[in-house]
């Protein structure tokens, strides 16, 4: 069975991340380590240019197995995700009720939802909720789109809403760093076109 050509997009992050590749296992070690003192306290875009840089080096010391190896000290406020035992760094996506928060270094589920801690639980659960609704219409079948009359006018006003939602996210993910250290949320929508600077806080 063939494997599937990369895509344009594939091939740019494999060029962005290639100065990384370059790292030697300490110096990759401690970029990161001195990243996550830079990320704590604060909840990141995940479109932001440094999430962005962390989250190529990251993947490739998951790969190394970097963290495992333990070269270099993340700061304190960062304990060992149990997921691959990297530093916790959690990332809020849309699909919270289902996933959890989402771990920056595997990609594996960093907490359940059941374990986000309340009353931020309950608030992520009707986002979540809110939210399915409005992704679904970039998701309608051919019956849907012709009961709603002008599907386009019904995709433009979910695509607005979902700017509104994904900017909640953002103050949502503010109220985790009483729990984590830092957070990034996901401040995107590619089926129903919004990009990061539709969406404002």
């Amino acid at each position: 069975m063939g494997t599937e050509p990369e895509s344009a997009l594939d091939l740019l992050w494999k060029e962005y991340g290639e100065p990384f590749s370059a790292f030697d296992e300490l110096t990759l070690a401690r970029w990161l380590a001195q990243t996550l003192g830079q990320l704590e306290g604060r909840a990141w875009r995940l479109s932001h240019p440094l999430i962005g840089a962390y989250r190529l080096a990251a993947q490739l010391a998951h790969e190394r197995q970097t963290w495992l190896k333990r070269l270099a000290t993340p700061p304190l406020a960062y304990a060992e995700a149990a997921c691959c035992r990297a530093p916790f760094l959690p990332l809020l996506t849309r699909d919270v009720r289902d996933a959890g928060l989402i771990c920056q270094h595997c990609n594996g589920t960093l907490v359940p939802f059941d374990e986000i801690p309340r009353p931020a639980r309950d608030e992520l659960g009707r986002w979540a909720q809110r939210y399915a609704a409005v992704h679904a219409v970039a998701h309608w079948d051919d019956r849907q789109r012709r009961a709603a009359g002008d599907y386009d006018l019904a995709f433009d006003k979910a695509a607005e809403e979902a700017e509104q939602l994904l900017a909640q996210a953002g103050h949502l993910a503010v109220r985790l760093l009483d729990h984590y250290p830092a957070v990034i949320w996901e401040d995107q929508d590619e089926c129903l076109e919004v990009r990061p600077e539709d969406v404002r806080l």
